[in-house]
């Protein structure tokens, strides 16, 4: 493992102003936002659509440190017979992969899960760094409601992830940590805080034991946010602040950087909960975003299948882009969205 060369390309993925891009939906989940805009998710149509983002040379070379690619996408060629991780490198940007395998349910514990993908893994990754990966992402779920989550829940999901995290650095992938706490449920945001620091407590510990060289990692936590369905929603202000709050409780100042994922928030609600937090600073890593939903809705959109609306569609991308740009470095204003608009 050469550690200096991970912390490199760690501190590339978090670098001022920019943030990852991930493009890394499942075939079930982009297959519903596909239906969601009337066009039938086809290998072709995938590939035209991610193409579209990555030809988006505004917003890539100007705010994409990075892109989460499924494992369909990174072996992919542009129309054009160029592979789609040329195209990603060529616009600045470092090709990742996504290399969980989804999650089962947790034996012994109803409604929680546990993310599978770990046989074969240490086979895979060399493959992938061939291919031009630099990082990869594994993604474990929390939720919280009435008696979860369990201990049984977070200690098997956080086992997973560090093992996973060690494979990575031994192959020289640098990996992404994403123990995400959804906020799906109707838990206000002091729960949330109390589930997240526990979580990201046991995270570390893991990652400690499974002998994971933070210097060469990249946290992707939640936010801490009140539920979707919680009648209490909180502030923007009280989201930074708390956010921070069980960061700095938790995260060793070793970890070169952070990228929130957007966790089921609207675009402009995660640029601006993003904002908030930098402008809390200075912080002892540099924070940024990895937005998926949150970059693309509105790309999506606006492109809907159609050739005609690329131009248009890469705008509206490089428009939420260039917002959390500005958010990663706590430069935000609201009013900069309705001139776009």
């Amino acid at each position: 493992m050469n550690l200096a060369e991970l912390n490199k390309v760690a501190r590339a993925m978090t670098a001022p102003g920019k943030g990852l891009l991930a493009a890394d939906e499942s075939s079930g989940t982009i297959k519903r936002r596909f239906d969601a805009i009337g066009v039938e998710s086809t290998e072709e149509n995938r590939r035209d659509y991610r193409e579209m983002l990555f030809r988006a040379t505004e917003a890539m070379s100007k705010s994409i440190s990075g892109v989460i690619l499924y494992d369909e996408t990174i072996w992919q060629k542009a129309k054009d017979g160029t592979p789609l991780v040329e195209l990603i490198k060529k616009a600045g940007s470092l090709p990742g992969i996504k290399v969980d395998e989804g999650t089962k349910p947790l034996p012994n514990c109803p409604g929680e899960l546990v993310t599978i993908g770990l046989d074969k893994l240490a086979d895979r990754l060399p493959k992938y760094h061939e291919q031009g990966a630099r990082f990869a992402k594994w993604r474990a779920v929390i939720d919280i409601g009435p008696g979860i989550p369990s201990y049984a829940c977070i200690r098997a999901n956080v086992h997973a992830m560090a093992r996973y995290a060690a494979l990575c650095q031994t192959a020289q992938i640098v990996p992404i940590v994403e123990p995400e706490v959804l906020m799906d449920g109707g838990h206000d945001i002091d729960r949330c805080a109390e589930v997240s620091e526990f979580v990201l407590k046991e995270q570390f510990q893991e990652l400690y034991y499974q002998r994971v060289a933070l210097e060469g990692i990249v946290l992707k936590p939640n936010m801490v946010i009140a539920g979707k369905k919680s009648a209490k929603q909180a502030s923007v202000e009280e989201v930074a602040e708390k956010t921070v709050k069980v960061l700095k409780a938790c995260v060793p100042g070793a970890v070169p950087g952070i990228a929130f994922l957007s966790g089921g928030q609207s675009d402009e609600d995660a640029t601006a909960h993003l904002d908030a937090i930098n402008r809390l600073g200075p912080l002892p890593w540099s924070v940024t975003f990895s937005y998926g939903r949150a970059l693309q809705a509105a790309p999506l959109k606006t492109w809907s299948g159609k050739p005609e609306n690329v131009a248009a569609a890469q705008r509206a991308f490089a428009h939420r882009a260039a917002m959390n740009s500005l958010a990663a470095r706590g430069q935000w204003k609201q009013d900069l969205e309705k001139k776009a608009a």
